[in-house]
């Protein structure tokens, strides 16, 4: 396929058809944006998993601001009032780096979404959920409704929902406009929120106590993503302003575990992906293909926003194959 931008929004449209934006940076300037679908470059979709990526770097924020003191805290000290089931003697000893890793070890065989998402206090259901009679055994187990325990944490430490935090620490300071809340009131709601490929306005899904959904359910456009994207690029700057500390971005993106065959082999950091064994990219990661993408040795970012398509597997792959190289070609 020829290099130029013409012919990348061809073959997109015509073999990746569930894209609606794409934004790249190269060298700290944005040098190509596209939308499909109908979309324009302000409008927002489901980002899916990607979300899981920003509340890693809302945890970060909330490290540097000393409300929380350490990775290694146990989950418990931000609940002191939460009642023990009986017998249970692993809890106690979950930290925030086992849900930040992915090895928390859970009592359930498959996530339990209408347990957790009909309840009226989701960080109280996760917590229902945490333990068990194996121990912590640092397996590595992909969890969406687990870590939201860690958005209860922003929360309890910061005295301020998750939404209100991040528009004041990190959306706010990168120029992205304010975001609110979101409840689905019925089932219908819900599903509606995943499936639904309309464009939506500047929100994040939460549960009935206003705690924002840590595993899905933030809403972003290619762009702001880019500007989440380049600012880990630039270690946690944003012009002269520092919003984050350079250590979190290289602590959390570093690769902690390997992972087998269902997770392409890929690493993996605190709730960032590391891809690619032969460079040091990492990625935020989201069904249908979303994707925030920073290369820094080549210093790019690539942001990917997507409608609902399940099992979409290759979006690295492709950005590598399709995207680099016309960075490259327009340097």
């Amino acid at each position: 396929m020829e290099r130029n931008e013409g012919a990348l929004h061809d073959y997109i449209a015509a073999q990746q058809p569930n894209i609606c934006q794409i934004t790249a940076n190269k060298n700290g300037k944005t040098v190509y944006s596209d939308c499909w679908n109908g979309f324009v470059p302000a409008d927002t979709l489901h980002v899916m998993s990607v979300t899981k990526s920003v509340v890693s770097l809302l945890l970060g924020v909330a490290l540097d601001r000393g409300m929380i003191q350490s990775v290694d805290q146990p989950v418990l000290d931000f609940f002191p009032d939460y009642t023990l089931k009986r017998g249970e003697k692993t809890i106690q000893k979950v930290t925030l780096r086992h849900l930040l890793t992915m090895t928390a070890p859970y009592k359930y065989r498959s996530e339990p979404w209408t347990k957790v998402c009909t309840s009226p206090d989701w960080t109280i259901a996760a917590l229902d959920l945490l333990g068990g009679k194996a121990g912590l055994t640092g397996a590595f187990r992909y969890s969406t409704l687990g870590i939201h325990i860690l958005t209860g944490v922003i929360t309890k430490t910061s005295g301020m929902s998750t939404v209100d935090f991040a528009n004041r620490y990190l959306f706010g300071p990168l120029g992205i406009a304010p975001y609110r809340n979101y409840e689905a009131r019925t089932a219908e709601e819900h599903k509606a929120f995943i499936l639904s490929k309309e464009p939506k306005a500047n929100i994040w899904f939460c549960d009935p106590q206003g705690v924002g959904a840590a595993g899905y359910g933030l809403c972003m456009s290619a762009r702001d993503m880019a500007k989440l994207g380049q600012l880990c690029l630039d270690g946690g700057m944003y012009g002269e302003k520092r919003l984050l500390s350079a250590e979190w971005i290289a602590e959390s993106t570093k690769p902690r575990l390997q992972c087998d065959k269902t997770f392409a082999e890929m690493g993996y950091g605190y709730l960032w992906w590391t891809p690619d064994v032969h460079n040091r990219a990492y990625a935020a990661l989201g069904n249908s293909g979303n994707a925030i993408y920073i290369n820094p040795e080549q210093g790019t970012v690539v942001a990917v926003s997507a409608t609902f398509k399940p099992n979409i597997f290759d979006r690295v792959q492709f950005i590598q194959a399709y995207i680099e190289p016309l960075l490259e070609a327009k340097a």
